[in-house]
């Protein structure tokens, strides 16, 4: 949960976007409703508002105090908008968040470049290049291993990288998946969805979100302990038990991989496995308020620096023109670095970026703030990467997870995982599953039901399986001098 002025500010701006009595409802113990919804992040909301535009009875309930899950914006910490989960909204053309947000102004493109550091220089043409061309090689070689078996992408990295291999694993694993590549299955790399294009909320992608779940029956601080099956379908809560129907679950994967939320009867093994194949990786903030641009960026920058080893990040500075400034760290090394503590992440943050510009940027630093999401209880991590053998999962949460229970959420999305699109969807279309088993909606004909009647049910041998566009694209790009590049970076990057 969020501690001190964070969890304030979450309060306050839920209070401020739900001013109606739905939010914070009480539920009674022992109520009952057709639907229960576990989890007011981005799936879950899906889902409600689906139920709710059916007509049907149903709550939302969450363990936090807050709306959004993953995805909230901090106003406090820093006097402007600040997303400690997701910020980048992917697809903005096609995404359902942008076709749905009640001030289409507020989002705006993200900027179609990235730079790169050497040293305390950018990058020149040339060699901006060969990183380029160390990426496109690496995605393809990936590709090419998908296509023979589902292996670590690590097994893929050609031998030609040369200094440059670093900074590409980083690229493609931690920053893109949140894990190492040793830990990313290359199924689920190739299976992933271009992104060509992302956008963000000038008020923050959190307050984008929590203005879609206005007006719904949400019931904040109440975690669930237990889905009870054995007899109809309950929700237990530490306010009592909610009777239902059936119930749509959406919290993430390790939540439910750690016991913390229970199934009675315990889910069969290959049920239970499912969401350990499809655990969360690890990906965290270094917010620094650095007021007067020293590091000389534009607004929005994307920085990485070609990096001789794992310790490393990335910087997305001056957001949305702001003293904003985010050093992001991920996968094995970034989980080192949070589990170590704010102090640990502040001072390798501040050596990082003297390094890259020089020490007078040690005085520049003002408020700063750094996110632990592992340590978050209702989190424990940033999103999903299907390891080594595991992308197949993803199918597996298509269908019942057990009685009338569904499962939603960026982890059940082959295609969009990791986004909050992918879970938008993954929500909508566990709230037709719901609606169907209610009588809201008129069944699948069953050869529209495919694999999904049964739970734990597994494509047939002789099926083949989808193959999805590679993450970064083959085309031409035209490069802006020594700063960067225009034209679109193609990285997949989970709504980060």
């Amino acid at each position: 949960m969020l501690a001190g002025s964070v969890a304030a500010s979450a309060a306050a701006a839920a209070r401020a976007l739900f001013p109606g009595p739905a939010l914070g409802a009480t539920t009674p113990a022992s109520s009952a409703v057709e639907v229960a919804i576990v989890g007011a992040g981005a799936a879950g909301i899906a889902a409600a508002r689906k139920i709710a535009a059916a007509g049907r009875r149903y709550v939302l309930i969450e363990a936090t105090d807050h709306i959004g899950g993953r995805c909230i914006t901090d106003t406090t910490t820093f006097g402007v908008p600040y997303d400690r989960g997701a910020h980048w909204l992917y697809l903005p053309d096609t995404n359902p968040l942008t076709k749905l947000a009640p001030n289409r102004g507020d989002i705006y493109p993200a900027p179609r470049s990235q730079k790169v550091r050497i040293g305390r220089r950018f990058a020149r043409e040339g060699e901006l290049e060969d990183f380029l061309s160390a990426q496109v090689r690496a995605t393809r070689a990936i590709n090419d291993l998908a296509r023979k078996s589902d292996a670590p992408c690590e097994q893929a990295m050609p031998a030609d990288l040369g200094d440059w291999k670093p900074t590409v694993e980083f690229v493609l694993g931690p920053w893109n998946c949140a894990k190492d590549l040793t830990q990313v299955s290359s199924f689920d790399f190739a299976k992933a969805v271009e992104h060509k294009t992302a956008a963000f909320g000038k008020l923050g992608l959190g307050t984008v979100l929590a203005s879609l779940a206005k007006g719904l029956n949400v019931q904040l601080s109440t975690p669930a302990s237990a889905i009870d099956t054995r007899n109809g379908v309950s929700v237990v809560t530490g306010k009592g038990t909610i009777n239902a129907r059936t119930a749509i679950i959406t919290v993430p994967t390790n939540v439910i991989a750690s016991g913390g939320l229970k199934f009675m009867p315990e889910l069969e093994h290959h049920q239970f496995d499912t969401f350990g194949r499809l655990s969360l990786g690890s990906f965290d903030h270094i917010a620094l308020e650095l007021k007067g641009n020293p590091l000389g960026l534009d607004s929005d920058d994307l920085v990485f620096e070609k990096s001789s080893d794992t310790r490393t990040a990335a910087l997305l500075a001056n957001i949305s023109g702001t003293p904003l400034c985010v050093v992001d760290v991920a996968g094995g090394f970034g989980r080192d670095l949070a589990a170590k503590g704010e102090a640990d992440m502040f001072a390798f943050a501040t050596d990082w970026l003297v390094n890259l510009y020089g020490a007078e940027i040690k005085n520049a630093i003002g408020r700063k703030h750094a996110t632990r999401w592992n340590n978050e209880p209702y989190a424990l991590g940033a999103w999903s990467a299907a390891g080594p053998g595991g992308q197949f999962t993803r199918k597996q949460l298509l269908g019942p997870v057990t009685y009338n229970v569904w499962y939603a959420g960026e982890a059940a999305h082959e295609t969009l995982w990791g986004t909050l699109g992918g879970a938008w969807e993954s929500g909508e279309r566990a709230a037709d599953a719901a609606l169907r088993a209610v009588g809201g909606l008129k069944p699948l004909a069953p050869e529209a039901q495919g694999d999904t009647g049964t739970p734990g049910k597994r494509k047939s041998k002789g099926a083949k399986a989808e193959r999805g566009t590679p993450r970064y694209g083959e085309t031409s790009r035209q490069y802006r001098g020594t700063s960067g590049y225009s034209g679109t970076p193609n990285i997949m990057g989970p709504e980060r």
